[in-house]
């Protein structure tokens, strides 16, 4: 079974504040042009989106330079919606986290960056949010150094707490991308 992770993409998809607004307009019409296309105008991180490290690093790697390996791998989900502010390192577990994708159900809460500073050490590919910011600067700075991709917007995360599954969330190869719209998905096991 396949869970999708991602929000639409529309006029009407959440917003960083000050982030860019997302216009579809149409280019081409079947009954005019004998096909159909539009035209997209948005921000690199509109919907669920991947932070790249250029994001926050100055010289760092873009969407495109990075790995297509680090966007897909074995993935958990760890619910912390229970907890008040920042999530604390007593709320997570100590270990297994090596090689894997952690993705954070939290109903709004980021990370701090003693947690950020634990899972880099602690060897992960990747993380993700079901919020709009995985944390502050800090805590950006922190994955970002690490090379770890940042997935934030997720949607769905709910339905796969205690369940074993692959993530892949693509992002769109942009030169010099400092990050991308991705459709993200979680491939459940048999």
């Amino acid at each position: 079974m396949i869970v999708d992770l991602s929000f639409p993409l529309g006029e009407d998809t959440p917003l960083y504040p000050g982030d860019p607004e997302v216009r579809i307009r149409p280019w081409a019409l079947i009954e005019r042009d004998g096909y159909y296309m539009n035209v997209l105008k948005m921000g690199e991180h509109t919907g669920t989106h991947v932070d790249a490290p250029a994001h926050f690093i100055p010289g760092g790697k873009t969407v495109d330079e990075l790995p297509l390996e680090k966007f897909i791998g074995d993935a958990f989900v760890l619910d912390v919606r229970n907890g008040e502010g920042t999530v604390k390192l007593e709320e997570i577990p100590d270990s297994g986290y090596y090689g894997r994708i952690v993705l954070f159900l939290t109903g709004g809460r980021e990370l701090s960056p003693e947690v950020a500073l634990f899972l880099v050490s602690e060897g992960i590919r990747a993380i993700g949010t079901d919020g709009m910011s995985i944390g502050d600067e800090t805590v950006h700075t922190i994955l970002l150094s690490a090379d770890v991709p940042i997935f934030e917007n997720l949607i769905n995360l709910d339905v796969l707490t205690g369940k074993k599954f692959t993530f892949v969330g693509f992002p769109l190869k942009i030169e010099g991308g400092s990050g991308s719209p991705v459709r993200a998905v979680a491939i459940l096991e048999d």
